[in-house]
Order: structure tokens, then sequence, then C-alpha cells
């Protein structure tokens, strides 16, 4: 081409990337949402909420919830220790005085939730199959009260109950948010995908521990919380991998995601789309980076669709010596 003025060639314009993945029924305008606690109201103020694929509410509970004694969070080496303990306001002021403000935007809203046994999941889903409500994240990393506190997404079985319970209670695409402190995610992610699950959220954060040398005391209040940022990712990485190889359903990757490579580690695994939340905390339009980054991957490696990039990981002549479930 070129321009007829000045007779000088002009640049062909760069190809145009399709941005959308697809979770289930539901059509995202990209791979690229928050993970929930990371992401509330105020926000709207920084980031414009039409330009994620995604909204992830904080996780509601039932009933108000106070949460854990302070102090919540601390910094630790390449991530963050919190130990919030989920405090709710619960679903009946969600639904009066929150939901409107999320019915405002376009973008469709996926709600998290967390209960403390099948039942009251069960329930809490049935209520929040609402208006303005696109899809439930069911938080089943949280403790079991059934089952000594054991989080239900330790165990396979475990898993399958509360996940067929919420699946019967609603219509909704459910997600199921799974806990990187079991030892075999795969068969966990099977469970929840037989039992009625449309995608897997991968993973939560990862149950940690730091000292105060000085004081002799724990950081935390609550002793032990859950690791995020770049420390967690190569863990959740792994976990991806691992359950989109035994899985038919979309997995979301969550954990570490600062930048859009660390979302293209992901999608290579085979996650479907991806979560940002530590990141967002240090900077708040860090999304909007990972969404305009993998844009610009997909036009340096010549991929057309970022949903391309989904399991394209080449590993097809290597040995994983990894436990999976069995077929």
């Amino acid at each position: 081409m070129v321009d007829p003025i000045t007779a000088t060639p002009i640049a062909p314009p760069p190809p145009k990337v399709d941005p959308s993945v697809r979770i289930g029924d539901l059509v995202l305008r990209n791979a690229v949402m928050p993970a929930s606690g990371t992401f509330a109201e105020g926000l709207a103020e920084i980031v414009p909420f039409e330009k994620l694929g995604a909204m992830v509410t904080k996780t509601i509970t039932p009933q108000l919830r106070g949460g854990n004694p302070t102090p919540r969070v601390c910094e630790v080496g390449q991530g963050m220790l919190n130990s919030i303990g989920i405090p709710s306001k619960g679903i009946d002021y969600f639904l009066e005085h929150t939901l409107p403000f999320w019915r405002t935007f376009a973008t469709p809203l996926v709600v998290s939730v967390s209960a403390e046994s099948g039942d009251a999941f069960a329930d809490a889903v049935a209520r929040l199959d609402a208006p303005g409500v696109a899809a439930i994240e069911a938080n089943i990393s949280c403790p079991n009260i059934e089952e000594d506190g054991k989080a239900f997404a330790m165990d396979p079985r475990s898993t399958a109950q509360v996940v067929a319970k919420m699946r019967r209670a609603t219509k909704l695409p459910l997600w199921a948010k799974l806990s990187p402190n079991t030892g075999d995610v795969a068969s966990v992610a099977r469970a929840a995908e037989e039992a009625g699950a449309d995608a897997l959220v991968v993973a939560n954060t990862i149950l940690a521990m730091s000292i105060d040398i000085e004081t002799l005391r724990p950081r935390l209040g609550n002793v032990m919380g859950g690791l995020s940022g770049p420390a967690m990712k190569p863990i959740a990485v792994r976990m991806v991998y691992q359950c989109a190889r035994v899985v038919s359903i979309p997995v979301i990757g969550c954990g570490g995601i600062a930048t859009a490579a660390d979302a293209v580690e992901y999608l290579l695994a085979g996650a479907s789309a991806v979560q940002v939340g530590t990141a967002t905390f240090v900077r708040p339009t860090a999304m909007l980076s990972v969404i305009d980054g993998l844009a610009e991957y997909c036009r340096r490696k010549g991929f057309s669709r970022v949903a391309d990039l989904t399991g394209a990981l080449h590993d097809a002549d290597m040995t994983v010596y990894v436990h999976e479930a069995a077929s």
C-alpha cells in the first residue's frame, strides 16, 4: 500500500485477533476476569468494567459473617498471605443492596459463594439464581462442618456430593473453585465435572504460614492463611495442566497472574480463561494490561484467536511422570 499524497509505503494494519473465549454457554469478550476477593465496586472508578471478560464478586455467605481476627494480611517473599475469613453481609443484603450496582454493567457477573454444608450451599445458589447473575462460582475450598472442617475440595467424594446438590438447586452455570491443598487435584476435578460443574477455577490459595522472629508470634491473627501472588503460580499452572488433561469442561486458571506472559502460561497449560487477583492490589489496572498483552502475544506468534492458545503446549513428545486420575 502506498500513500497517494507522499507516495511512501504505508505499513499494513496489524492482524486482528479475536479476544473472545467460551466458558460453557457463556461467551466472554476476553479471557480475563478478577479473582474473587480482589474486586469490588470502588474499582469502577479506575477500571472500565465493560472491558473485562467477566466480573467476579467477593465471596458471599448465606448469613452475616465477621471474618478472622487481625492481622489478616502480610507480605512474604514473592507473594502475600491472607486470612480474611470471608467476611460477608449475607445473601439478603447482596440481593437488595449490592446486586443492583452490578446489574448496571453489561459484563457478565459471576457470584462467588461459600457455605458450611452441602445443603447450605444448595440453598445459597438457589437464592442467588436472580436476574443479573450470569454464573455461580462455588468456593468449595472452604471448611465442611459435616466433615470435621475438612474442605470440600480436598476429597473427590465430598466434592461430588456438594456439587451435585448445587447442580440440582440451580440452572445457572456452576463453576467449582478447587483447592491446591489436595494431593490429587485431578481426581477432585473429575468428581466435580461428573457431578455437574460447568467449569473449574484452579486454584484457590495454598495454605501457608509466616512467623515474626522478633515477636516470636505468627504474622497472621489466624496463625495460618492462604498464599497468593507470584510464588503460587508454578503450583497453580501445574494443577491447571493436570485438570485440563482429565476433564472436558473449561478450566479457569488463577494464581500469581500479573502479566500477559503469566496468563499465556495458563492458557498453554489448558486454561480457557484466567483470573487476576493479588496483582490488582499492586496495580489496579493489571487486568487491562493482561488483556492487551494477550492480543499482542497472539499477533506476534500468529494466533488469530486467544482461544487458540488453550492447550497449545508442545508436550506431545514428552512423558509426564505425575499421578493423574484414572480414566
